[in-house]
């Protein structure tokens, strides 16, 4: 008769030809205790093994018959206690062949008396392992966590749609930015809602590629922005990593490094002293390498009492040069006449010279007067546009030259005086003594050490920060605001001639500041003469490809300019006298454009 327990409906069993089943329980036994992931064991009271299942025996040496003191020593104390207690035992950790096991002991019980314990041993390996990695992996977040909020620049990281994943503390202190506000918004929104007015996050999920720009935020300050695209695997675009950089920081200490080695240049010569003092006084402002020789020579010539001859287009600031030499003479403590001798009138001009005596002429004073050169005595007398001055009056001049001696028109007696003679024109006296409009005598006795002053469209140094000084020193004139030029507006400003020199860039600084509506100044805002010569002077330049370097269009620039001179010069030797080079450096240059 079949057994009650077990059905014939459950197809995991064998069948025999005969309908019956052919099941051995001790073989079933063991198949289920093999089906386990885990080591299974029974211990005797005695701490002899009793079963083990294939995992336990290969895993842990437990084979049946076998004593714990021989296979796991450690494992007797545990259930010693099981015994004692006959209540249960978890995790009890055992290191078998470098591996780790987590050990269950519970007790078993027939007609309730204690006949063993069965242990079950899961392996921990695996898991030891990954909780090993996990905690690496902790503590490599902790120092990135650290590393990117203790970095002084910003970093703000978005995904590859741009919300935001995280902004550093450097960012919010920048930015105003708040990182538990903004988190997992899109940057979109942040441009939309105006709190930034431009995203480098969005110009890197446009091109996929690197972009630098420079935002300002809400306080004034300038941020330099580098956007990086970061890609997967699979060249998906998944992150944007956004550096921001405080340049205003960089920009101070950028001035105070200058400070420091104009402080530096102080102490290696007192001449240059001089010129820095009057540099930073904002009197002179000397950039451009040629007027800084022109202050220094000026300077130098403020030592001692030879004439000076100044020379120079109008409106160059002649003046201002002999102010400076006057300041560090050692006249200064006695006045500086100055006389344009172009708006005296030649009759008047001997007697404003050198004065007039008692009744000299109708409408003289009773007592006569002094003229200029006595009252500058001790001092220096300036005589600006001295090519105006009257042949006669030179005459007379080059005399008191010669001995320092002047006489009062209309008067008979003779006075010594001592005075230091600066004179300056903008005409070519040299072409004006070939046509006998000046005396050649009078020429060479002024012009014992000269002082070119170039124009100011050849002190292109100098142009920038003298703009900024006179905007601001017209700002602060007519109480408006300080005011920024566009760099469009710079460039036309740096690029216009000035016919006129300092006097007409002044007058242009004033104009600005008078006729500006609001503190920005665009290319729009210039005066006209100022619009027509940039346009005029802009250069074409034709057959430019916008993909060549700089170094590429300069060496086609060469090549073209050497085929064109070697076309109308029959040896290497003129080509170079022409482009004044020598001529082994006329050859290497054929050389390297294949010319020769």
């Amino acid at each position: 008769m079949d057994d009650p327990m077990i059905s014939t409906k459950y197809p995991i069993w064998n069948h025999s030809g005969d309908g019956k089943i052919n099941l051995d329980w001790k073989e079933f036994g063991n198949s289920l205790l093999n089906a386990t992931p885990n080591g299974i064991a029974v211990f005797s009271k005695s701490f002899q093994t009793i079963i083990s299942n294939k995992i336990a025996r290969n895993s842990l040496d437990i084979y049946p018959g076998a004593l714990l003191d021989t296979t796991i020593p450690p494992l007797q104390a545990a259930i010693r206690k099981v015994l004692e207690t006959k209540q249960a035992l978890l995790n009890i950790v055992i290191k078998k062949k470098g591996n780790s096991f987590s050990a269950m002991l519970n007790p078993i019980f027939h007609n309730n008396e204690l006949i063993g314990i069965l242990a079950v041993f899961e392996d921990m390996t695996t898991i030891e392992k990954i909780s090993s990695e996990m905690v690496s992996f902790q503590q490599l977040s902790i120092e990135l966590d650290t590393i990117i909020d203790s970095s002084n620049d910003g970093l703000f990281i978005c995904d590859g749609n741009g919300v935001i994943l995280r902004i550093n503390p450097a960012s919010e202190r920048m930015t105003r930015i708040t990182s538990k506000k903004f988190v997992g918004k899109n940057i979109r929104e942040l441009v939309k809602r105006k709190i930034i007015d431009k995203s480098v996050t969005l110009e890197v999920l446009k091109t996929r590629k690197k972009v630098n720009l420079i935002q300002e935020t809400k306080d004034g300050k300038q941020l330099f922005l580098t956007g990086n695209p970061v890609f997967d695997p699979n060249g998906n675009l998944f992150r944007v990593v956004v550096n921001e950089r405080d340049i205003t920081d960089i920009i101070k200490l950028k001035q105070e490094l200058e400070e420091k080695a104009q402080l530096t240049a102080q102490y290696k010569r007192d001449l240059l002293e001089k010129q820095i003092e009057e540099t930073e006084s904002r009197h002179i402002i000397a950039k451009s390498s040629n007027y800084v020789k022109i202050i220094q020579k000026a300077i130098k010539l403020a030592e001692v009492d030879s004439t000076v001859l100044v020379l120079g287009e109008s409106g160059t600031g002649k003046g201002v040069i002999t102010d400076l030499i006057h300041k560090y003479s050692t006249r200064a403590g006695h006045p500086m006449i100055k006389i344009n001798c172009g708006s005296i009138p030649d009759s008047l001009v001997e007697s404003e010279l050198f004065g007039y005596a008692k009744g000299a002429f109708t409408g003289a004073r009773q007592k006569g007067k002094p003229g200029k050169f006595e009252l500058a005595d001790k001092g220096i007398i300036f005589l600006d546009e001295i090519a105006e001055l009257p042949l006669g009056s030179q005459v007379k001049l080059l005399k008191f030259i010669e001995d320092g001696v002047i006489s009062r028109v209309g008067g008979t007696d003779s006075k010594k005086v001592d005075v230091r003679i600066i004179a300056a024109t903008n005409r070519d006296l040299k072409k004006m003594i070939e046509k006998k409009q000046f005396r050649s005598d009078l020429y060479y006795r002024l012009n014992v050490v000269p002082l070119k002053i170039p124009p100011l469209r050849k002190r292109k140094e100098c142009l920038v920060p003298l703009i900024d000084h006179y905007l601001n020193l017209f700002c602060k004139k007519y109480k408006k605001k300080k005011m920024a030029l566009s760099s469009e507006a710079v460039d036309a400003l740096v690029a216009y001639p000035y016919p006129g020199n300092v006097r007409e860039m002044i007058n242009i600084c004033e104009r600005l500041v008078v006729m500006s509506q609001n503190s920005n100044i665009e290319y729009k805002n210039l005066p006209g003469s100022v619009q027509r010569k940039t346009e005029a002077g802009t250069p074409v330049i034709e057959g430019w490809n916008q993909g060549q370097t700089l170094q590429q269009m300069v060496d086609e620039l060469e090549k073209t300019v050497l085929e064109t001179v070697l076309k109308n010069c029959r040896t290497q030797a003129n080509a170079a006298k022409i482009l004044g080079l020598n001529q082994s450096t006329i050859a290497r240059k054929l050389k390297k454009h294949n010319l020769a």
